[in-house]
């Protein structure tokens, strides 16, 4: 479970504000070298000045020289110092920038305060969002200006008690939603020993798991001991409140959830799926030559790479086409939920598709054709087979989602209880995850006589209210947060 403290120079730099023991003078921080080490510290830094070399600097040293995540850091404090250091990484806000202040008309400067990522100005709420996740800092001072076009001219970080009684009265309730923890005083919470953050985007069209599903994991973490919470893709700053992160958002490298599952094992948090696992389920290319290393059973399979232009390499095409026949599956290496993978019946197909496919990837992977009625999905965690489901093609269609239309049409499925699942199947699905890691994964695995063909390993598999846990109910919630539970008692004592 993480405490929380909020270090000030006098206790007069907090009596406008809520009583609260988490608040701690400069001078005790300083002499307090044994604080509850079973717990993960959190400081938040309200000195008075954070020049070089005073007091407030030296509190976020001293955090993070004792292993406390601090906000702002001595990294933000340095940035900070200089322009040099903070004007590149402004560069990423321009867009926030823009649309913050395109109905406003050029002028002297403007002075804008934010508090602790928000702003109780609409327009720059954006703007104080993204620049707190460059620069995490309780009060952030922005100077604009415009030479042309609108630009930041400097940027400070400020103590809290220079502001004015509105400027305070917008910084407590930031301060109140941000660390949430801090006037919560139920007793129930010190029932928990470890605080769980659920990753959650409410606007993904398939997540991996329903909210049904969301809530059952929050119910067996919480007989676990396990004090589970959904936050969302703006909450990256927050994610050293928890003790472990469990990502229910589909993932990919290039996106947020990468960066959260990057920030959280630098944070020492248990963190599912692990940023390795991710790097290595989210490229099918990746997975092609694992399985090859490995002597994964799988479907025939070639990398396809493109001539100069994006065009496809011609002998390669016919090299392939003479090896597997038609029609072949050709896929990009990152697609998920049957998109971008389309099925060539002829030369014809092939060449307009890989063409196709080749505008968004400089290689592609073709697989040849193993047509069965059903998928097998296998999750696996930590690896251990838990659940089995069979996923059924859409009707007059080869894969089990089909996109195109209003909406995604789906087959239908089955679960049953792993030890009915073909001892070929599961071979496969185990050793498919092995070289991978010990995380959460569905296998998709196709059966012919018996055997098991891997087709890809997803590192955020689905568990749905009703159709994963369908045969184990509310024992497979359980046994995924009793891993977490495990992972994070193990992580405690080492």
């Amino acid at each position: 479970m993480t405490q929380t403290l909020l270090i000030v120079d006098e206790m007069a730099d907090w009596e406008s504000f809520y009583p609260s023991e988490q608040v701690m003078l400069f001078s005790d921080y300083l002499d307090s070298a044994q604080l509850k080490s079973a717990e993960r510290t959190r400081v938040i830094n309200l000195c008075r000045s954070f020049k070089y070399l005073s007091d407030g600097y030296y509190c976020s040293l001293l955090a993070e020289a004792r292993g406390h995540h601090v906000i702002p850091s001595v990294k933000v404090l340095n940035d900070l110092g200089k322009r040099s250091l903070y004007q590149i990484q402004l560069e990423e806000i321009s867009t926030e920038l823009s649309n913050a202040l395109k109905s406003h008309p050029p002028s002297e400067e403007i002075v804008v305060h934010t508090y602790f990522g928000t702003s109780p100005q609409p327009e720059y709420r954006e703007l104080a969002r993204r620049l707190f996740d460059l620069f995490p800092c309780p009060v952030l001072q922005v100077t604009l200006r415009f030479r042309k076009q609108w630009e930041i001219a400097s940027l400070k970080a400020r103590s809290h008690t220079r502001l004015t009684d509105a400027e305070e009265t917008d910084f407590a309730n930031a301060l109140n939603g941000y660390s949430h923890q801090i006037w919560r005083k139920s007793r129930a919470r010190k029932t928990f020993q470890y605080d769980m953050a659920i990753l959650v985007n409410p606007d993904e069209e398939m997540p991996p798991s329903d909210a049904k599903a969301l809530k059952k994991f929050i119910k067996a973490g919480a007989e676990l001991g396990i004090d589970a919470e959904i936050i969302g893709p703006r909450d990256y700053t927050r994610i050293s409140e928890y003790d472990s992160l469990f990502i229910r958002e589909t993932t990919a490298i290039d996106h947020h959830t990468y960066r959260f599952a990057k920030k959280a094992e630098t944070e020492g948090l248990v963190v599912v799926d692990d940023p390795t696992s991710i790097l290595r389920c989210t490229n099918k290319i990746y997975l092609a030559d694992l399985f090859r290393k490995y002597k994964v059973p799988a479907p025939r399979t070639r990398i396809l790479r493109r001539d100069n232009g994006l065009q496809p390499n011609a002998q390669q095409l016919d090299e392939l086409a003479a090896e597997f026949g038609y029609p072949i599956v050709i896929k990009i290496p990152d697609g998920a939920f049957s998109r971008g993978i389309v099925k060539a019946g002829n030369r014809e197909e092939l060449e307009e598709k890989t063409r196709e496919l080749f505008q968004k990837t400089a290689l592609l992977l073709a697989q040849e054709f193993l047509y069965t009625d059903f998928d097998w999905r296998i999750g696996v965690f930590n690896n251990k087979a838990i659940y089995a489901c069979r996923y059924y093609m859409v009707k007059n269609h080869w894969q089990i989602y089909r996109h195109g239309g209003a909406k995604v049409d789906s087959g239908g499925f089955d679960t049953l209880p792993t030890f009915e699942v073909p001892k070929g199947v599961l071979e496969a699905a185990l050793a498919a995850t092995r070289p991978i890691g010990n995380g959460l994964y569905g296998v998709d695995v196709k059966e012919r006589n018996g055997k098991g063909f891997v087709i890809e390993v997803n590192d955020n598999p689905n568990i749905d209210r009703g159709v994963e846990d369908l045969y184990l109910g509310d024992e497979l919630y359980m046994q995924v947060m009793g891993e977490f539970l495990r992972r994070m008692k193990a992580r405690r004592d080492s």
